[in-house]
């Protein structure tokens, strides 16, 4: 038996799937969780094949669950269910570690033999889930390059800065990270801000993650 675990804040699709999957005489619905604090009590206690992890919920989210998930022994393969509100929360979920990712209208003939998929350790991905992320990723693809090109000459310290900024540090904050004073920060980002033809910080923030250089900026 295909031991599955069911993770959505809304009870109503929980009892959906649990009628959908119950139909299948290899499959057994062993609990539901409601949101990622319980998915992950749930995994502890009844040590599930598969879990239909849902992302967007109150309180302990479902890319948060997904992560702790992930450092069990042996885990159990995680399956996003998404209607795809929010592109990028998937793409984070197979980085944390999710075997795949369906949208919550798949006909449920076709999640049964889906979630056998992944019980058997293959990756699982929805047809027309896959279009539209490999879309969202070109997208994210094209912004990044032409990000870069719009911070190519910037000077290695202005750069430094404008991470800062897209960690959403402070002047103060960014003063203290890179051993500045908080005027030499301020003028700093007002020369940023001229070069790159922007309005104001939060646009270079914006525009340092396009890019892909906030990873290096921490808070003190």
């Amino acid at each position: 038996m295909i031991r599955v675990l069911i993770v959505d804040d809304e009870r109503m699709v929980c009892t959906q799937l649990r009628t959908i999957l119950s139909a299948a005489d290899d499959l057994m619905i062993v609990g539901e969780a409601y949101d990622g604090a319980e998915a992950v009590e749930c995994v502890i206690r009844h040590r599930p094949h598969v879990v239909l992890m849902d992302l967007h919920m109150p309180g302990v989210d479902g890319l948060a669950a997904i992560e702790h998930i992930a450092r069990f022994p042996a885990p159990p393969k995680v399956v996003v269910l998404t209607t795809f509100d929010r592109d990028g929360y998937v793409l984070r979920a197979m980085t944390l570690g999710a075997a795949g990712f369906l949208l919550k209208d798949t006909p449920p003939e076709d999640l049964i033999g889906l979630v056998r998929v992944a019980a058997d350790g293959h990756t699982v991905l929805s047809p027309a889930a896959t279009r539209r992320l490999l879309s969202a990723s070109a997208g994210r693809d094209a912004a990044r390059e032409e990000a870069l090109a719009r911070i190519g000459e910037l000077t290695d310290r202005e750069m430094e800065v404008l991470a800062c900024l897209g960690k959403g540090l402070s002047n103060a904050q960014i003063a203290r990270r890179l051993f500045l004073s908080e005027a030499t920060v301020k003028s700093y980002v007002s020369r940023m801000l001229v070069k790159l033809g922007l309005s104001n910080r939060t646009q270079a923030g914006l525009l340092a993650s396009d890019a892909g250089i906030t990873a290096t900026a921490e808070a003190n």
